[in-house]
């Protein structure tokens, strides 16, 4: 605890710039992850109203199904576009200069979103939802280096880990700013909506008192001097010629090591396993269930019998459970290791998962409550458990392929998460409402084959 007070005093700049970056950067996704469940029943009827209006007859079932799929998946569609551009960007003008612009394309997302009501146009919302999409695959990956980058050596493993926490932080936000209550009545929708762009807006304003990373002053705008004052500005006063001269020696190596492209890092032997890793993290995290479960849980809450204002609450304990779960990671990460927490997450889930899928399968007679009323309890936090135990890892080199690639298939994975919305056919259930969520994290993890 002593040592952590005094990392806070002298490194009192760079907790502010992580904080400035966490709330531009996965905060403000997280809060249009979650936000986007509690509009659900208001953007459908708005965009039923809508259609009535244009064409006398309101629309049909299976196309507003459809219509509602497309307005949450073409936001990881927009990820996608805005991934496969942020290395170009990043090397081009830099991670400051990239994450302002960045900001302004999200404000005005969130205006257009915003104003769709008004303007009684639904397609406003698509427009809006894709290019948030855009904006938050540009966001996460110069999130994350900018974060690594910034951070000395002892307090990186802890850096990267923000980024969880922010994002966890911003899923409980935009679940507590959902509720009827606050910003989820029906006339309040269009607002909760834009407020993704205070976020955005906030880092906007705070940004430009940072400094640019050290290692792209020194590496590629050449800037010793301004590379050094970046550092005692972050870092406080104090010997910090190591870092330098790592970032010189990295320098150095760069100009001999060619950047390769995605074709050619899936070539390269010598990456081979650091790039299954990568996609297997990535993978597993996305495909346990996680985003079905934010993204569509009021629907699968109200097929489980449950009351629109008890599903609000349900949902708020989900992220409430995940921000716990990222909390534990952040301040425990340094001290039993990244290795570690991965393989305890996934034993966790697995073997949850797989006592689920047998008490699922033994629900026939009045026991199976019995057998169902522990792991349905714990099933709950799991997948944020081993979400929040995954700590992204970017240092001053990397391979930007690579972390475009990693980037890529986790925003593949969220779309493929995103576009699910029906409920698989005889779908039935003779235990309580509340076994419906383990069950749908269940299907996911075993390969959706009831999808």
């Amino acid at each position: 605890m002593t040592g952590f007070l005094s990392n806070l005093v002298q490194y009192q700049g760079l907790f502010q710039m992580i904080t400035v970056l966490g709330i531009g950067g996965t905060f403000q996704i997280g809060f249009q992850i979650s936000a986007i469940t509690y509009m659900s029943q208001h953007v459908k009827a708005f965009i039923n109203e809508t259609w009535l209006e244009r064409y006398g007859y309101p629309i049909q079932q299976d196309n507003l199904l459809f219509l509602w799929s497309i307005t949450v998946s073409i936001f990881g569609i927009g990820g996608l576009f805005g991934s496969s551009g942020s290395r170009y960007l990043t090397v081009k003008f830099g991670k400051k200069k990239c994450l302002l612009c960045n900001n302004v394309l999200m404000i005005v997302a969130a205006s257009i979103m915003g104003c769709s009501k008004i303007a009684q146009s639904f397609e406003m919302i698509l427009i809006g939802r894709f290019l948030c999409g855009v904006s938050a695959g540009l966001c996460v990956p110069l999130h994350h280096q900018y974060v690594g980058e910034i951070s000395p050596k002892k307090l990186r493993g802890f850096a990267n880990s923000t980024s969880s926490f922010f994002w966890s932080l911003g899923k409980v936000m935009g679940q507590i700013s959902g509720q009827r209550e606050l910003l989820g009545s029906q006339s309040l929708w269009p607002m909760l909506m834009a407020s993704c762009g205070f976020p955005a807006l906030v880092q906007l304003v705070a940004l430009p008192f940072f400094p640019e990373s050290p290692p792209y002053l020194l590496m590629h705008a050449g800037d010793q001097e301004g590379c050094k004052k970046a550092i005692r500005q972050l870092w406080g006063e104090g010997q910090h010629q190591a870092e330098i001269d790592d970032i010189m020696k990295e320098k150095a190596t760069m100009k001999n090591t060619k950047i390769l492209s995605v074709l050619e890092l899936v070539k390269e032997p010598a990456f081979r396993w650091q790039l299954y890793m990568t996609a297997i993290l990535t993978g597993t995290i996305q495909l346990c269930g996680i985003n079905a479960i934010y993204l569509y849980t009021f629907e699968v809450l109200q097929a489980a019998g449950f009351d629109e204002q008890m599903a609000s609450y349900t949902t708020l304990s989900i992220g409430l459970s995940e921000l716990v779960a990222a909390v534990v990671c952040s301040s425990i990460i340094e001290r039993l290791g990244r290795k570690v927490l991965l393989k305890g997450g996934y034993w966790i889930m697995g073997s949850l998962l797989a006592a689920i899928t047998v008490t699922l399968s033994l629900q026939v007679t009045v026991l199976v409550k019995k057998e169902h009323s522990s792991p349905r309890a714990i099933n709950s936090f799991q997948p944020e458990v081993c979400y929040g135990l995954f700590p992204p890892r970017t240092g001053t080199s990397g391979c930007h392929t690579a972390a475009l690639l990693s980037l890529s298939c986790l925003q593949l994975s969220l779309l493929l998460g995103q576009v699910v919305p029906q409920f698989p056919p005889g779908l039935k259930f003779s235990s309580s409402p509340a076994d419906l969520l383990p069950l749908w994290s269940a299907q996911f993890s075993t390969g959706w084959e009831s999808l």
